[in-house]
């Protein structure tokens, strides 16, 4: 049996803020996603090579192997874009049922890396599009990237084994870096309060799924080989205003 996909529907970087505020959700294709980071798409693909060397995901409760990643956190203010202090990934279980209330410690991002002018230029576009979607254009942007990669080596991976669930931030951005040698990983997003929802597969590296977190729930469906050594790579962004999500002073 054919293994049935849906396109996602793209929406043109001029419509983005628009699109966000009145459905909750935008996706750009690969050279629309490098339009609105201000950069030249070779300079996206460029980092895909980061994703090689990934650690071993060791929180996952359902005693999974397939999921590697590496979290790293900064601070955008005005044209700034500081690297905070290493720090815990964290969540409330309001958000994660799974893994909410742990402090996780990821390995972070190689300098490698966020020392890369596209990666400034990325958070720069992750903040501004969040102040510009909360109408707070002066207001600090804590972000949080984590990169993903799910494997099909123990035969199925899970990119969401949490669940349907919304991630306590503004902005989330879900960038497709690459997949090979697998069927599966579709997006679904459903409004958080309505009936309204979408469903499509990002297939082509850069493309971007961005959401409203405070409007929309989101999930992936599981992954499974075609071939020997199937993964899917991503780049989560995370945006928010006031703070890291656990802070004491929050």
């Amino acid at each position: 049996m054919a293994h049935v996909t849906f396109s996602p529907p793209y929406t043109p970087p001029s419509q983005v803020v628009a699109q966000l505020r009145d459905r909750g959700y935008a996706v750009l294709q690969p050279r629309d996603t490098a339009t609105w980071v201000g950069c030249a798409l070779r300079d996206l693909q460029a980092l895909g090579a980061d994703w090689s060397d990934l650690p071993p995901d060791d929180y996952l409760k359902d005693g999974g192997r397939y999921r590697r990643r590496r979290h790293s956190c900064f601070i955008v203010e005005g044209p700034a874009v500081n690297q905070a202090p290493h720090r815990a990934h964290w969540q409330p279980v309001e958000y994660n049922a799974l893994h909410g209330g742990l402090q996780r410690w990821f390995a972070p991002m190689r300098d490698e890396t966020v020392a890369r002018p596209v990666w400034r230029q990325l958070m720069q576009a992750a903040a501004g599009l969040s102040q510009a979607m909360c109408g707070q254009p002066s207001q600090p942007c804590y972000i949080e990237a984590h990169q993903f990669r799910i494997d099909t080596e123990g035969g199925i991976g899970r990119p969401t084994p949490e669940g349907a669930h919304r991630d306590g931030v503004d902005l989330v951005a879900v960038f497709l870096v690459s997949r090979q040698g697998i069927k599966g990983g579709e997006t679904r997003i459903f409004e958080a309060t309505g009936p309204n929802g979408q469903r499509f597969t990002l297939s082509e590296p850069w493309s971007v799924m961005l959401l409203d977190d405070a409007r929309m729930i989101h999930e992936t469906t599981p992954i499974q080989p075609t071939e020997d050594g199937g993964w899917r790579d991503t780049l989560v962004v995370t945006c928010r205003g006031g703070g890291f999500q656990g802070d004491a002073s929050q």
